[in-house]
Parts: structure tokens; C-alpha cells; sequence
């Protein structure tokens, strides 16, 4: 029994559903057939597999008496949803996961189960073939999904973590890439099927054998047998030649195999790439550094923002966000980064030009306690509000 199964007699109260978009303009999971595609899944891997590797963080930030107070997981019940959403999964399994239907279906939904106190207690992937935006009659809104097994459930936006790309035509939904990717994956099914009787025609007919007498149906197959077995079997003591007589003439067909066109198919690969804003050096693992840190600045650090945003407004109440409280997913786009750039780095910090808080926060990193004390190289003093050395 999946997790959702546990709410399909869960009725949520709504005196009246009126729909926001009109039909036909909600979110649709193009069939799942797209990620069938091995092009497809190369090209959304490496950025589904770097989302997974963020960590998020609790961090709760107040100002008392002008000086800044941070701490870190404050809460051990959200240290614990964040390592651990749900029994089935992990938060890198959940955020590569999200990646993921992100990149398939430009919309990426999760749910947010709560406890009668209205604490989030964990977090499930929603897996849905279609969903719909309504609202009641006070305003509030819901979405109903249909579910890829078929059932039907609705949950308030309130408790739903929802990703989006590509958002324009919609108030709620990224537009869908079946418009756009449909043309191009027809090509590339095409070509495989290509590829595919190529292979299969190459078990065809090569040899006509044309008898100059004419024989029983029985004898006909004997004779045919026997010529594969001396002369077109490997296992055959032929020596690369071979004798005929005037019984049968052998003439070889010649088949006329459909090879797809290299170039062509190169070039629709290169399109699918940039769609998903890829390329074969990210695919492949054959980045240097400089191409790596360009390709997470890109494409990778927009959906750690949207997952910081998104975790913070549907886990915290505003009076909670009020105090401080937000969610942060580290972003290293210095991952794959050489040690020259990582210490030239490290010298804005000790030179007292920056607090390490001010260099985690260009770098995306969460902030640390103590981090916002400036620091000398020459003999680690602290230094005033103003910057001047005490």
C-alpha cells in the first residue's frame, strides 16, 4: 500500500470547487514516456544528482541589542524531516526525486504531512499524471491530482511543495515541454526503430538458390540445408571456396538495410541537450572546472533557491518566518573546484575584508555561529563594528 492510499477516504472540507484555470491548462505528466529515453535520462542525471547532494539546513537568525544570533537546527524534529522526509527515503533520495519530475515535467509536487499541531512531521513525492488548481468559496486554494495509478486525491497548496519551470502562460503551473520536446523525440523514435530492423534485416534472406530441376518441397529444404551447413555456417570446414554443378544456380541478394543518418541524429541529440541545458562534456563526466562551476551556476543553484524558498514558506507559519526561522540548502558550486581557487578564496576571510559569513553567503552556504566576527591574518584579532582593529 503506497503512502497515498492512506488518503483516499480523506475528504478535505471545501464547501465548493471553482476552477482557477480553465480545463486543459493544469499540470500533465507527459505519459512517463519521456523518461524512457536514454538521451532523455543522460541529460537530466547530472543535475538531478547535484540537487541530491545538497544538504538542507534549519537555520533560525534574530537580531537582539544589534547583534546578530544564529543557530543551527535549532528544532530537532525539522533536523530529522530534513535527513529524513519519509519512511521510504532519504532527503537526497526526496530532492533528487523532485529534480527530477522538475526537469520531465517542469512542475515537481510534494506533500507535507502534518501532525494535529500542524507541525510538518514528513514529506512524500507526489507522482501524478495530471492536477488541476480550484479554490473554495473563502479563496483558499487546493490542488486535485490524479494519480498515476488511477485515484484521485486533493490537498491544500499549503501543504504542498511545489517546483516550477518555465513559468509563464500559467498562474499556477509550469509550462508543459511536451510542445516543445514532442517534434525532436519523434525523431529520435524514429531512428531507433530504424536502427532496430536494420539489425533485425540483417537475419533476411542473403542466397537465392535457383534449381535447374524441380524437386519435392522436402528436397528442396534438404538441398537449401545443406548449402548453409557448407557454406555459410562459421562452423563450416569450407576453406573460402566453394564448387558448384549445374543443379543450382546461387545468387546473393543483396538487402537494402535503413542506416540512420550519423550526422542527423548527432544533431537532434545536441537539441535535446540544449533543451535541458546540457551538454556532452556535463553528461559524459568530462568537465574541467570552469565548465562545471558555469553549468551549477546556471542550472543547478535556481532550483536550490526555489527548494529554500519553497521549504521555508510551507514549513513555517509567517509568525514562525517572522522569528527567523527559514530552511537553506547548501549550494557548493565549488564542489569540483581546484585547490588554487579554494584558497585564493579563503583570503578575503583572514584579511579582515570579509566576515565568513559574507563569503558562505556568496558561495550559498548557510551561515555558521560566530561567522559574522571579522578576523585579522596578522594576529586573528577581532575587529570593531566599524572594521577598525580594537
Amino acid at each position: 500500500m503506497g503512502f497515498l492510499d492512506r488518503f483516499k477516504n480523506k475528504s478535505v472540507t471545501v464547501s465548493q470547487y471553482k476552477l482557477i484555470t480553465d480545463i486543459g491548462e493544469g499540470f500533465y505528466a507527459w505519459n512517463g514516456n519521456l523518461y524512457k529515453s536514454d538521451i532523455v535520462r543522460a541529460a537530466i542525471r547530472p543535475k538531478a544528482q547535484a540537487v541530491g547532494k545538497i544538504v538542507g539546513k534549519h537555520i533560525r537568525e534574530t537580531i537582539k541589542d544589534g547583534i546578530k544570533d544564529i543557530k543551527i537546527n535549532p528544532d530537532v524534529y525539522m533536523k530529522f524531516l530534513l535527513e529524513e522526509p519519509n519512511p521510504y527515503m532519504t532527503g537526497q533520495m526526496l530532492q533528487e526525486k523532485l529534480a527530477t519530475q522538475l526537469e520531465l515535467n517542469n512542475n515537481a509536487f510534494a506533500y507535507i504531512e502534518r501532525n494535529d499541531d500542524g507541525y510538518p512531521m514528513a514529506i512524500y513525492p507526489i507522482s501524478a499524471g495530471a492536477s488541476e488548481a480550484v479554490q473554495n468559496n473563502s479563496g483558499e486554494l487546493f490542488l486535485k491530482f490524479n494519480l498515476v495509478n488511477g485515484k484521485m486525491v486533493t490537498f491544500r497548496y499549503s501543504d504542498i511543495i511545489h517546483l516550477r519551470k518555465d513559468f509563464n502562460s500559467n498562474e499556477i503551473f509550469g509550462d508543459s515541454p511536451a510542445q516543445a520536446l514532442t517534434p525532436l523525440m519523434e525523431i529520435v523514435n524514429t531512428t531507433d526503430q530504424g536502427i532496430v530492423k536494420a539489425i533485425r534485416n540483417s537475419n533476411v534472406v542473403r542466397w537465392l538458390l535457383k534449381f535447374t530441376q524441380s524437386l519435392r518441397p522436402e528436397d528442396l529444404k534438404k538441398q537449401t540445408k545443406q548449402f548453409v551447413d557448407d557454406y555459410l555456417n562459421i562452423e563450416s570446414e569450407s576453406v573460402g571456396a566453394a564448387a558448384t554443378d549445374a543443379k543450382a544456380d546461387a545468387i546473393q541478394v543483396e538487402p537494402k538495410d535503413y542506416v540512420p543518418n550519423a550526422t542527423q541524429m548527432d544533431k537532434t541529440v545536441q537539441r535535446i541537450y540544449s533543451f535541458f541545458n546540457t551538454n556532452d562534456k556535463i553528461v559524459q563526466g568530462k568537465y574541467t572546472e570552469d565548465e562545471w562551476i558555469s553549468y551549477y551556476e546556471s542550472n543547478v543553484e535556481p532550483v536550490v533557491i526555489q527548494l529554500s524558498g519553497e521549504y521555508t514558506r510551507k514549513l513555517f507559519s509567517r509568525r514562525e518566518r517572522g522569528f527567523g526561522n527559514k530552511i537553506i540548502f547548501e549550494a557548493s558550486n565549488l564542489t569540483f573546484a581546484s585547490m588554487k581557487t579554494k584558497l585564493d578564496l579563503i583570503k578575503y576571510v583572514d584579511r579582515g575584508i570579509m566576515s565568513p559569513n559574507e563569503v558562505r553567503e556568496i558561495l550559498h552556504y548557510a551561515p555558521r555561529e560566530g561567522g559574522d566576527t571579522y578576523v585579522l591574518r596578522k594576529d586573528t584579532g577581532q575587529l570593531g563594528k566599524g572594521g577598525d582593529e580594537e
